[in-house]
């Protein structure tokens, strides 16, 4: 068997994806996601010209060669477009073998670990009430995970909430929005959000937010011990991660539960602090970090440091992800929970898949392979609509963390 063909696809079915469609002389063909959230062209633009001429002629079967060769090969390793690039081929690579062995992926990887995957979706509020009721919709959805994002009074935008009520999509069309942050308004009000949540729906659900990198180690560390008594399942992201070594001093003040790892690229992004336990959960993600192949690896690792899986699952990462991802969630033994916030009805027509949801869970489903296509003449039918995530600054105009 030899691969005949590379495509490159890029749509926007509601929002932008790009997808890898490899093809063998059989005529199997395998599916991976390449979406770099505004900065997709440049991915799909490193596969057209860089990576797809160097796939044809080669055996598909040889998985992990073909990872070594795209990345030991480049010379310039890792990072965002990168390891995108190399976790399409990985991925539509695992989907081909698995269909030629005619099993869903999951069974290649060992097999299942768990009957569903538990996955957490977003409620949002443009105020305290309004996101205690959403947060209520989701219980009643049957949702047992659940993070929450509120606005913040006397700000003037805030991360993760929606200002139309709708789904919240943070890419937007044009120049990049530029948002407002105040961490003192922020610090002050958000222990609130969460005692409203325990006060009202008690601690049957596991509840999550995310401070997107918005804090200071020390501010960080103050937040996670004000709100130890409403039993977080995790704080996510409290602090950027480049320098590792700063997430010590957050442990030694709280035991909040730590989450961090969705901009992560490679298993040397999160070495330190999963060696030294200093998360709980990692957040990479099959399309960022390299694929199935890589993102295996920066799971065992941290299965023995006993760090659980906790993949971000943003509506920006394609359905061919998701459905890659649930592969190796129910396969893996350190699972914690997946994130899942849904997709545009016309994606879901775009990428048809075999995954499936029921109250609060999923699973990857039996088809072979990871069970999600293309229908690529609709998908043509989207064209591709420059987009850009928002920009942050404090309020005297200091550009800060988005």
């Amino acid at each position: 068997m030899k691969i005949v063909r590379a495509d490159v696809i890029v749509t926007c079915p509601g929002r932008n994806f790009v997808t890898l469609k490899i093809v063998t002389d059989d005529g199997v063909h395998g599916l991976g996601d390449a979406t770099l959230n505004g900065r997709e062209l440049a991915v799909a633009a490193y596969l057209k010209d860089h990576v797809c001429p160097l796939l044809i002629g080669r055996d598909p079967h040889r998985i992990e060669d073909i990872w070594q060769y795209l990345y030991k090969g480049a010379y310039w390793r890792r990072g965002p477009v990168t390891m995108s690039a190399i976790a399409a081929v990985d991925t539509a690579l695992w989907d081909i073998k698995a269909k030629v062995a005619g099993l869903p992926l999951y069974q290649l990887l060992g097999g299942a670990s768990r009957e569903t995957v538990m996955v957490y979706s977003h409620a949002t509020g443009r105020d305290l009430a309004e996101a205690l009721d959403v947060y209520g919709q989701h219980v009643d959805l049957g949702y047992k995970a659940v993070r929450i994002q509120c606005g913040v009074p006397g700000m003037r935008s805030t991360y993760g909430v929606s200002k139309d009520g709708e789904a919240y999509e943070p890419a937007k069309a044009g120049l990049p929005e530029e948002q407002y942050w105040s961490t003192e308004k922020y610090l002050d009000f958000v222990p609130r959000l969460f005692e409203g949540v325990r006060a009202r729906y008690g601690f049957d659900t596991h509840l999550l937010h995310d401070c997107h990198h918005r804090l200071t180690p020390i501010e960080a560390a103050r937040l996670g011990k004000a709100i130890e008594p409403y039993r977080l399942y995790w704080m996510e992201d409290p602090t950027p991660a480049e320098n590792q070594q700063s997430f010590e001093l957050i442990r030694r003040h709280t035991v909040t539960p730590l989450a961090v790892g969705e901009v992560f690229n490679s298993i040397f992004d999160c070495k330190q602090l999963i060696e030294a336990q200093l998360i709980d959960y990692i957040r990479a993600t099959v399309v960022h970090a390299g694929g199935i192949t890589h993102l295996r690896r920066i799971f065992d690792f941290a299965a023995l440091h006993n760090v659980r899986s906790g993949s971000h699952g943003a509506s920006d990462l394609s359905p061919v992800c998701m459905g890659a991802a649930l592969h190796l969630d129910l396969a893996i033994p350190n699972f914690g929970v997946q994130e899942f916030m849904g997709y545009p009805a016309e994606a879901l027509e775009v990428f048809p898949h075999a995954w499936r949801f029921d109250r609060g869970t999923m699973h990857p489903g039996e088809a072979p392979g990871h069970g999600v296509d293309i229908d690529e003449k609709l998908a043509a039918r989207f064209p591709y609509r420059p987009a850009y995530l928002p920009v942050a600054r404090l309020d005297d105009g200091t550009l800060c963390n988005w």
